[in-house]
């Protein structure tokens, strides 16, 4: 074999070589990163809400939980958390109170409830934008790592990890997400990441007939109650 044969047999091997090593590269960048649970909690913490619904004499009716969605105050949470509230107030991650906040769509059926924040002040008075989660757009898969937050206290902000048991079960007639995720009263209106932080479910409430099991408001259902803009 000739010199330049070799040559071009050589060039011809560091070009496919390169090749695969860019269409590598390519695949590996196209792939979210994924986070834990430590990760997951930082991402969203800052767009968690305290919840406190009050009544017609201005007694606290229920406390429950909520997530920003947008930079402009939109938020989401259960509806039976803000159901038959008067006035609702938030507290966000770094203890200010906001209030009130305006319930502007809900479906009593799904649970979902899309809330708007006041203007957000900075120090100084200007207005500044919300931290928020992106949302989720491919639908949740079984068995896929799935991370509930919500504040069964105040001031105590929780993180609990589990799986999709079933992405759309039929309960009572609405779909919902099923999830091992722990959740406890308090968590309701939550937000449920997964493993890329992305809004990916709200919290709803637990399975009465089947222990360990919760349940999960799909983004669907969330989208549906959205502005055509916002989704």
């Amino acid at each position: 074999m000739s010199s330049r044969v070799k040559m071009m047999m050589l060039c011809l091997t560091a070009l496919l070589i390169s090749g695969m090593a860019a269409f590598t590269n390519a695949s590996q960048a196209s792939v979210p990163d994924s986070y834990n649970a430590k990760e997951s909690y930082a991402l969203a913490r800052s767009a968690m809400l305290y919840l406190r619904v009050m009544g017609s004499s201005e007694a606290v009716k229920a406390v429950g939980s909520g997530v920003i969605i947008s930079s402009d105050g939109t938020a989401v949470t259960a509806y039976h958390v803000v159901k038959g509230g008067e006035r609702i107030e938030g507290v966000l991650s770094d203890g200010r109170t906001i209030g009130p906040i305006t319930v502007t769509a809900y479906d009593e059926l799904t649970d979902a409830a899309i809330l708007k924040l006041p203007p957000a002040k900075a120090a100084k008075g200007k207005k500044e934008a919300y931290p928020f989660l992106p949302l989720r757009e491919p639908k949740l898969a079984h068995g896929e790592k799935i991370f509930a937050l919500g504040y069964p206290m105040k001031d105590t902000p929780v993180i609990t990890e589990g799986i999709v048991n079933h992405p759309n079960a039929e309960v009572n007639g609405r779909g919902r997400i099923l999830t091992s995720a722990q959740i406890v009263s308090g968590m309701s209106g939550g937000p449920v990441l997964d493993e890329q932080g992305r809004l990916s479910g709200i919290v709803s409430g637990s399975m009465r007939t089947m222990p360990g099991i919760h349940l999960v408001i799909n983004m669907d259902d969330v989208r549906g109650l959205l502005p055509a803009a916002s989704h």
